[in-house]
C-alpha cells in the first residue's frame, strides 16, 4: 500500500530528491500549499483502502472467495509496482503538477468504475488504476511536500516534513479502512456511499494541486525517458538483502490487514461489523505511523532489532488468537505487528540509503520497494490459495509461521554479518 508508505518515505526523498530551489522563499503561499498537498497525500493513500472493510460485503453480495478477494488486491499491488518503474522518477523533471494531477484522475477513474461496474472485472480494473496512480503519487507527492517545506522555512530543519509525510502515508493508508467501515456501517448504500464520497474529495484534490505552485523548474532540454532501473548498489550486499527482506515481511503483514483480515474477522472471529472491518485495518497502519514517527532518536541498530522483535511478537500473538479464536487479541497482535512492520521498514530504507553512492541511490532504493512490493503480492497471494483447501484459520497459522521463519532467517543473517 503501497508499497505502503511511511516516514521512511522522508529518508528516501531526503537522499533521492535534489529540488531546484523555487524562485520565492518564505511565502505564505508555499505554506498554505505544503498542507493543502499534505491533504492531497491523505485523500488519495486513502482511497486506496476504501476497499479493505467491503471485501466482505463483496463476498456476501457475489460469492467471492477468500483467493478472489486476494486477486483483486494483488493486482492493486501489480499496478503500483509498474507504475513506481514507469513513472514513479518523471517529476523530477517533468514538475510535481504534471504528474499528481493525472495520478488523481486516474484514481477518480477507478472511483467512477467501483460505483458503475461493480462485478468481479470492474473490481479488478478499478484496483489496477487505483494502484497506477498511487504509484505516481507517493513518491511524487512525498517529495512536493519536501520542496514546500523547504521553500516556506528555507532556515528550519526537516522535522516538519519528516512527520507529515509519515502522518499522511501510512495515515493516510489506515483512515481510508476507518471513514470506508464507518459509512458502509452507518450510511445507505454501503458499497457506493464511500466511493461518492471519496469521488468528491478526489475531486477538491484537483483543485488543491491547479492551485498550489510548482516547485520543480523545467530543464531547458528535456532528458531521454526510461524507466526506472533497478540496482542492487553498495559493498555490503548481506546488509541489503537484510534490509530487502525486512521490507518484504513489512509489506506482507500490511497486506495481510488490508486484504484478507477483514474477512476472517468477519467469518472465523464472528464478528461482521463494518466499522470494525475497517479498524481492524487502521489498528495497524496507525500503529505503524506512530511507531515510525516515535523510533527518530534511536540508532539504526535499535530501530532494526526494535522492530523485528515487535513484529515476531505481534505475529505470535495474531497466531494464537487464531487459534483461540479472540477478536482481542487479534487486534492486539496486527497493532503490534504493524508497529513493528513501521519501524523495519523504516531501517531498511535507512539502511539501502546511507550505504549506496549518491549516483545509485534512486535506482538501489527502487529496487528495495521492488521487493517490498512483492512482499505485498507474494504470501497474501499464498494465503488466499490455501484457504481453497484448508480453513481460513490454518491457513492465517502458516502464514504467520513463514512469516516468523523469515524473521528468523533475518535475524540469523544480521548476525552473521555482523561476526
Amino acid at each position: 500500500m503501497d508499497e505502503m508508505l511511511v516516514s521512511a518515505q522522508s529518508e528516501v526523498m531526503t537522499v533521492l530528491t535534489s529540488p531546484r530551489p523555487v524562485a520565492k522563499t518564505g511565502s505564505a503561499r508555499h505554506g498554505i500549499a505544503f498542507w493543502l498537498i499534505a491533504a492531497v497525500f491523505v485523500v488519495s493513500l486513502a482511497f486506496s483502502t476504501v476497499p479493505a472493510p467491503l471485501y466482505p460485503l463483496y463476498q456476501r453480495q457475489d460469492g467471492f472467495s477468500s483467493f478472489t478477494v486476494t486477486i483483486v488486491f494483488a493486482v492493486y499491488a501489480v499496478g503500483v509496482i509498474i507504475s513506481l518503474l514507469l513513472a514513479g522518477h518523471v517529476s523530477d523533471w517533468a514538475g510535481r503538477r504534471r504528474i499528481l494531477l493525472p495520478a488523481l484522475s486516474l484514481e477518480i477513474v477507478a472511483a467512477v468504475l467501483f460505483l458503475a461496474w461493480p462485478a468481479l472485472p470492474g473490481l479488478i480494473l478499478a484496483r489496477f488504476l487505483t494502484g497506477l496512480g498511487v504509484g505516481m503519487i507517493t513518491a511524487t507527492a512525498t517529495a512536493y511536500l519536501l520542496e514546500l517545506h523547504t521553500a516556506h522555512r528555507p532556515a528550519a530543519g526537516r522535522t516538519r516534513f519528516e512527520i507529515v509525510s509519515a502522518a499522511a502515508n501510512l495515515g493516510g493508508l489506515g483512515a481510508g479502512t476507518l471513514v470506508a467501515g464507518a459509512l458502509a456501517q452507518f450510511a445507505p448504500a454501503p458499497l457506493r456511499t464511500p466511493y461518492v464520497v471519496f469521488l468528491i474529495l478526489l475531486a477538491l484534490s484537483v483543485v488543491a494541486v491547479a492551485a498550489v505552485p510548482e516547485t520543480v523548474t523545467a530543464p531547458a532540454v528535456r532528458p531521454a525517458y526510461r524507466p526506472q532501473r533497478i540496482r542492487v548498489a553498495g559493498g555490503d550486499r548481506i546488509a541489503y538483502l537484510v534490509a530487502a527482506a525486512g521490507a518484504f515481511t513489512a509489506f506482507a503483514v500490511f497486506g495481510l490487514f488490508t486484504s484478507l483480515a477483514p474477512g476472517f474477522v468477519a467469518g472465523s472471529l464472528h464478528h461482521p461489523g463494518r466499522l470494525l472491518a475497517g479498524t481492524t485495518s487502521f489498528l495497524v497502519f496507525a500503529a505503524g505511523a506512530a511507531t515510525q514517527s516515535a523510533s527518530g532518536r534511536l540508532t539504526p541498530r535499535q530501530r532494526f532489532l526494535t522492530g523485528l522483535l515487535a513484529q515476531a511478537a505481534g505475529l505470535l500473538v495474531v497466531a494464537a488468537a487464531t487459534q483461540v479464536t479472540s477478536l482481542g487479541l487479534f487486534l492486539a497482535g496486527g497493532a503490534l505487528a504493524g508497529a513493528g512492520a513501521g519501524i523495519l521498514f523504516k531501517s531498511g530504507v535507512g539502511v539501502v540509503a546511507a550505504a549506496a553512492a549518491a549516483h545509485e541511490r534512486g535506482e538501489t532504493l527502487a529496487g528495495l520497494f521492488l521487493i517490498a512490493y512483492l512482499g505485498l503480492v507474494g504470501p497474501v497471494l499464498g494465503l488466499g490459495i490455501a484457504t481453497r483447501y484448508v480453513p481460513a484459520t490454518t491457513a492465517l497459522l502458516w502464514f504467520t509461521g513463514f512469516l516468523l521463519a523469515l524473521l528468523a532467517g533475518i535475524a540469523v543473517l544480521d548476525r552473521f554479518r555482523r561476526s
